[in-house]
């Protein structure tokens, strides 16, 4: 019973690549090896476990979110914060190298439950 609660978690990865030598792609690997709903988020065109990477710079109207796991560098976040806070999630994962103590605090301020802690090693560890 334990997995149940995982598989309700619409997750979206925010930065998001069809790279597999990306962290952002390994994250959606996993998602979708334990049965994850993902949406893949970013602004390089592709496919990822075969849904289409939806285009961050179109900010596309997004429900039902879950968890925001984050795979943008604090210098690439600014024109995005309003957008993803906007977006309700439950959660924002802040993995290695996207901490962000501007967006983190706005998050946390908007009601937003903030983890800097890697997506992949929850997953693994059935603490996502």
């Amino acid at each position: 019973m334990e997995s149940a609660p995982t598989k309700s978690k619409l997750t979206v990865v925010v930065g998001a690549t069809d790279n597999p030598e990306r962290y952002a792609y390994r994250a959606a690997e996993l998602l979708q090896a334990k049965g994850v709903p993902f949406i893949p988020l970013g602004i390089k065109k592709g496919m990822v476990f075969g849904k289409e990477i939806l285009d961050l710079r179109q900010m596309p109207a997004l429900s039902g979110i879950h968890t925001l796991t984050l795979y943008l560098g604090p210098a690439n976040q600014a024109e995005w914060v309003d957008y993803l806070i906007g977006l309700g999630p439950k959660r924002i994962i802040f993995n290695p190298g996207t901490e962000n103590p501007v967006f983190f605090y706005k998050a946390k301020a908007a009601g937003i439950v903030v983890d800097e802690a890697c997506t992949l090693v929850m997953l693994t560890t059935g603490q996502f």
